[in-house]
């Protein structure tokens, strides 16, 4: 059982679950939360029941960052153990072989927002604030955050966010790529599962191809990244989804097939 990191169905949008972060007032991620993390990340991508996944942190507020009283009096040995947990752990996200959006309110900072860049998408209410504020404790990123936001909006930008610590409104988020969608803050739970709900009768396995084909490409070069893709692609003809997707479009024309996941 978990404390500060639950994971459960939504009773009104079956398939699709919510990864919930609760520990107030900040949902500050101490080991403990980043252990959790990695725990309910592991059970969300192995259920068969599950086929899209939100996380959230509450209508006030998403994460404010890593338990910094926890890391204060920690030496280089001590970080130097356990700083690929720490990462793993808010880049949790990110192993989920399926499609998940991160349902942003009021601050994602620092560790707040490397576990939301590890997600597939970010929606946001117009209240958020965003950033990567290390620096104003005299370090950088340590969760995935100088990687993922460069890769996100770009080096210069991330260099930016970096370097000055600054927090990033809403507008300001979706402009440069940082965020997807920018609803009212009462909305954002509810857009993030309509977003997530559209997969619940998909083709699971064409996603999980589709995620890790995309996932991997970006890590190396072109000529690569296709050779990633075409084994991704020829592979799912060993499904039965390709046979009933192509069966159905073939009788019944396009958007009609049920899909098993298999």
């Amino acid at each position: 059982m978990t404390e500060f990191v639950t994971l459960e169905i939504n009773e009104d949008h079956p398939g699709v679950a919510t990864i919930a972060l609760s520990r107030p007032p900040m949902n500050a991620l101490n080991r403990q939360v980043q252990t959790e993390l990695l725990e309910v990340a592991r059970e969300a991508s192995i259920r068969d029941d599950i086929k899209a996944v939100v996380v959230y942190g509450g209508p006030k507020v998403f994460a404010a960052g890593a338990d910094i009283k926890e890391m204060n009096t920690m030496t280089f040995v001590e970080m130097n153990k356990i700083a690929g947990e720490l990462q793993a752990g808010l880049g949790a996200l990110a192993s989920i072989p399926k499609p998940t959006v991160a349902a942003v309110t009021g601050y994602a900072l620092g560790g707040g927002l490397e576990v939301a860049l590890a997600a597939d998408r970010r929606i946001c209410g117009d209240n958020a604030k965003l950033g990567v504020p290390e620096v104003l404790l005299g370090v950088i990123p340590g969760g995935g955050g100088t990687q993922r936001l460069a890769r996100l909006v770009g080096p210069a930008k991330a260099k930016d966010m970096i370097f000055t610590g600054r927090h990033v409104k809403a507008d300001e988020a979706l402009r440069i790529g940082l965020v997807d969608e920018v609803v009212a803050p009462d909305e954002v739970y509810n857009a993030a599962l309509r977003w997530a709900a559209q997969f619940a009768t998909a083709a699971s396995v064409a996603l999980a191809a589709g995620k890790a084909a995309v996932d991997e490409g970006l890590d190396t070069d072109l000529s690569t990244g296709l050779k990633i893709e075409k084994q991704y692609f020829a592979s799912l003809f060993a499904t039965e989804d390709r046979a009933t997707g192509m069966r159905s479009f073939v009788e019944s024309g396009p958007g009609k097939a049920v899909f098993e996941g298999k």
